[in-house]
């Protein structure tokens, strides 16, 4: 067992454990995979989906089988030659609730918590109220109405001895110094008092396993204990008015300010996960801090228990390059004492959003990202550029406003940046305000004109961040760029008089090599809000307003971008071969807007636009009276909802009612969390349950067959029409992730074809056993091809080409990439490459616009008029003869000018090897 091949992903949680995962390993092992790739197996949040929300960084999460379930797991896949890869969480924990014991310390001892540090919060936030204090916007109403209403409740620990307050599920503790005061009133022992009352933030932290907690525990136990804390409950029983009043006077001297979560966005003083409040960020540049949260992986890593890790969201953390550099170092420091049965091979990717014009530092020293650029390149190079004026214009006529992109996305932000971030934003121009104010040059900068000027740079920023703030990043070059390209666009909408002031903003947000700490402050804060700001506005908002083409509008990708030419595709995988030969392939994700054959079905309507533009203005015609009320949904929402109909839409018509009801449950839960991202006429905080309502039902008359008319026999025949070319798009696309310079990801379940939506509909419940069961079958790609409806052809290439690529690893992570010249009557719907090391060449063909080539609803086979006036030309490095390994019995002499001719009579797809 050497380094990465193939990975799958898998989605662990109580409902499919580490020892599921165990089970399914002799099947991933037969499929040609070399690691299982796992979502994130420490403790989380009890009944957690997808382990995010992490709350003990120390073992691996009982709901998923804990560490035997995981040493099982690892013998099984040691027995296949197989490893394991887990994704790890160091930017934010889980907080809110219970159980996220560093936090509850902090919340109990506030800025003099040995864990304080552990969290990106300001202490001196610009609230005056809130100096020395976190804001904790947990309560679902006013806080003088969760106090008058009963809804705030002082309760004991009796196993702990210790008080919180509690709030639904959530509780916040009371600062243990503060018991003494408590006790005393109920006649408690004086000593205890004493002894609590000289508690330290060191020794008597919010862990119950000190000795005056200890035995505060034990006296509570006993009858004298036990009424003395219920006459603090009596006394704090917000039933009463002078309960209300005590508990009120507690709250008061506590190191948290209790809040409605209304008032999150603008009052929030620390920092989260874009802008999810039960998840804050951590602050992994403290060494001790990346300790804490990495030192049981590194422990699993010693023992041989994973191989390599996937760092989660790596912009969010303050020092990207210094992370990775200090991950990548404690790693190898542990590596001798891995057992001899683990390979010794590490690797480490992360997960990070690239700009086109991006690419991911040398610095970090990774091996490549988690692939959502290849997943924006290869979609992009299987549309058709043709089709972009005609579905421009389709959605310029019916779109309520915002007919571009970049329209879309300028609003998107401005709402973001003011709605969901005004605190971050807020506190950022304040303390530019306070660096202004050193200079005679710049005191005259005020804190509202920066404000603007810093609005309008934040609009026209579109990568994720810049790395200023981290010293082990490097070159700036890029930066300065990506700074200075803002602000160039910044400036078409300011006026002149504060063009000055943006050159110094962005003078500032700049600098290199400075030891200003507030300059360094600001530039982290800036770093830490570009990125929630792209995550909130672009993929979790105008992803849902802005419907051209919707398999365009996937993470990593740029909707505004209808397609990729083959030349600059080349371009980008050479790249990849020279820089990142180790970077993961991926073309579905547990995070993608929708599955992957749902996109290269959606991918073939740039091909017959002005099919789809006549279809689309018929039914927004026929469907108005399906209505409950005028424009719901409106045009824009309406034109959406048929695309994620027609990405999903079954292959074959429903075979009884409760498929049908299924299928619109599906839409249903999509739609709803559509209308609410796009935040136009409903959103997630403030629901117009009248709207949604109206759009459910349009979507169930819709799906109705007595009310809708025709629409669903429409959507029958457009599905079927253009469903073998949607079927060519994916063979080609799952055949250049197996085959081009990286390794080839597989999501969960995408073995067959994979029409899911938006999660959570893409990460339901796979059935491995079909799976297996299929894969066992003594097939051939031809009869696959037959009845390629059930997906069987899919998996047949995908095992193929694994197999060989088991057998001879080299050709793929050290072979050559050669781009083939294509030429001919079908050139443009062709890309070919070759991949050679060691005397062995592999040949690999796909077809890519193949509704031109008019694929057959049958057996997917093409009209091979033009492909037999098509040519392959390339180097010739040997004179053996070329055999299919994928084709059964397919050879070919060898030549240096290839006719296409080879591609008749079958899946017109293929991989030729010359041994």
């Amino acid at each position: 067992m050497n380094g990465l091949r193939a990975t799958i992903r898998l989605q662990l949680h109580a409902g499919f454990t580490l020892d599921d995962a165990a089970a399914r390993v002799p099947y991933f092992a037969r499929l040609g995979l070399s690691h299982v790739y796992a979502s994130p197996i420490l403790t989380a949040r009890p009944g957690s989906m997808h382990g995010y929300d992490t709350l003990d960084y120390g073992r691996v999460n009982p709901e998923l089988g804990g560490r035997d379930a995981l040493c099982r797991l690892v013998a099984c896949l040691r027995a296949h030659a197989m490893g394991l890869i887990v994704d790890i969480v160091p930017n934010h924990m889980a907080i809110g609730g219970a159980g996220n014991r560093w936090w509850e310390d902090v919340l109990a001892w506030g800025r003099n918590s040995v864990h304080a540090h552990y969290f990106d919060i300001d202490w001196d936030a610009f609230a005056p109220w809130l100096h020395g204090r976190i804001l904790a916007p947990f309560l679902d109403r006013s806080y003088g109405a969760a106090l008058r209403d009963g809804m705030l409740r002082l309760a004991h620990e009796a196993q702990t001895g210790m008080f919180f307050v509690h709030h639904h599920e959530h509780r916040f503790p009371v600062c243990p110094r503060h018991y003494a005061a408590l006790l005393a009133d109920v006649g408690a022992p004086a000593d205890l008092c004493a002894e609590l009352g000289a508690l330290t933030p060191a020794g008597g932290g919010c862990r119950g396993d000190v000795p005056a907690l200890s035995r505060l525990a034990a006296w509570g136990a006993t009858a004298d204990g036990q009424a003395a804390i219920a006459r603090i409950m009596e006394r704090h029983d917000t039933r009463t008015a002078c309960g209300r009043s005590a508990l009120h006077e507690l709250l008061g001297r506590q190191s948290f300010r209790l809040a409605w979560w209304r008032t999150t966005p603008d009052l929030i003083n620390w920092r989260r996960f874009f802008d999810i409040t039960g998840l804050a960020a951590l602050c992994v540049e403290h060494e001790d801090v990346f300790d804490a949260v990495h030192g049981h992986i590194l422990d699993l890593y010693a023992d041989g228990l994973i191989d390599g890790v996937r760092v989660d969201h790596v912009d969010g953390l303050t020092e990207p390059a210094a992370y990775c550099l200090r991950l990548r170092q404690r790693l190898m420091a542990v590596q001798h004492l891995r057992p001899a049965t683990a390979p010794q091979h590490l690797s480490i990717h992360v997960e990070k959003i690239l700009h086109e014009r991006e690419h991911l530092p040398p610095s970090w020293q990774v091996d490549g990202t988690t692939g959502y650029d290849f997943m924006d390149q290869v979609s992009a190079m299987l549309h058709d550029p043709d089709g972009t004026a005609l579905l421009d214009g389709l959605w310029r006529d019916h779109a309520i406003a915002d007919p571009t992109f970049a329209d879309t996305e300028r609003n998107a932000r401005a709402l973001v940046l003011h709605e969901v971030f005004p605190a971050e934003l807020s506190g950022l121009r304040t303390l530019l305000a306070v660096i202004a104010q050193c200079s005679a040059d710049t005191c005259d900068y005020s804190v509202g004109r920066i404000g603007a000027v810093l609005s309008a740079l934040l609009m026209e920023f579109h990568f994720y961040r810049t790395y200023f703030s981290d010293d082990a990043q490097g070159g700036y070059q890029a930066d300065h760029a990506v700074l200075k390209a803002a602000a160039h666009g910044a400036k078409a909408h300011l006026l002149p008089s504060c063009h000055d002031m943006l050159d110094w903003v962005v003078g500032i947000l700049g600098r290199t090599g400075t030891r200003d700490a507030p300059i360094h402050e600001a530039q982290r804060r800036f770093e830490h809000l570009t990125a929630p700001l792209a995550a909130k506005a672009v993929e979790d908002t105008s992803f849902y307003r802005y419907g051209r083409l919707l398999s365009r509008n996937e993470v990593g990708s740029d909707p505004g971008k209808m397609a990729l030419p083959v030349a600059r595709f080349h371009k980008d995988n050479l790249y990849r071969h020279k820089a990142y030969p180790d970077t993961l392939l991926a073309t579905a994700t547990h995070d993608h807007k929708r599955g992957e054959d749902a996109r290269m079905r959606l991918a073939v309507l740039s091909e017959v636009a002005a099919r789809w533009h006549d279809l689309v203005n018929r039914w927004i015609v026929r469907n108005a009276h399906l209505r409950r009320r005028r424009m719901t949904p409106d045009r824009a929402d309406e034109m959406i909802l048929y695309q994620a109909m027609l990405g999903a839409w079954p292959l074959v018509p429903w075979p009884d009612a409760d498929a049908r009801q299924e299928f619109h449950d599906r839409i249903v839960a999509w739609q709803t969390k559509a209308l609410r991202e796009a935040k136009r006429h409903t959103s997630w905080t403030d629901p117009d349950m009248e709207y949604e309502d109206g759009c459910r039902e349009f979507t169930r008359r819709l799906l109705d067959p007595r009310a809708s008319g025709p629409f669903i026999a429409d959507m029958d025949m457009i599905v079927a029409t253009i469903a073998p070319a949607a079927a060519l798009n994916s063979l080609a696309q799952l055949l250049l992730r197996l085959a081009l310079p990286g390794v080839a990801d597989l999501y969960q379940g995408t073995e067959l074809w994979d029409f899911s939506l938006v999660d959570p509909d893409n990460r339901r419940p796979v059935d491995f056993t079909l799976r297996q069961t299929m894969l066992q079958q003594d097939t051939s790609l031809h009869q696959q091809a037959a009845q390629w409806r059930t997906g069987g052809v899919k998996m047949y290439l995908l095992q193929k080409v694994l197999a060989f690529r088991a057998q001879y690893p080299l050709v793929f992570s050290k072979g050559s990439y050669e781009p083939v010249e294509v030429s001919g009557a079908a050139e443009k719907h062709v890309i070919a490459f070759v991949r050679r090391y060691d005397g062995i060449a592999l040949l690999v063909v796909v077809v890519r616009h193949a509704w031109g080539l008019v694929p057959s609803p049958h057996d997917l086979s093409l009209d091979m008029s033009l492909l037999e006036q098509t040519y392959l030309s390339f180097k010739v490095s040997g004179n053996g003869t070329w055999s299919s390994i994928v084709h059964e019995g397919r050879m070919h002499a060898p030549a240096t000018r290839l006719a296409l001719s080879f591609l008749q009579g079958g899946v017109p797809v293929d991989c030729l090897v010359q041994i």
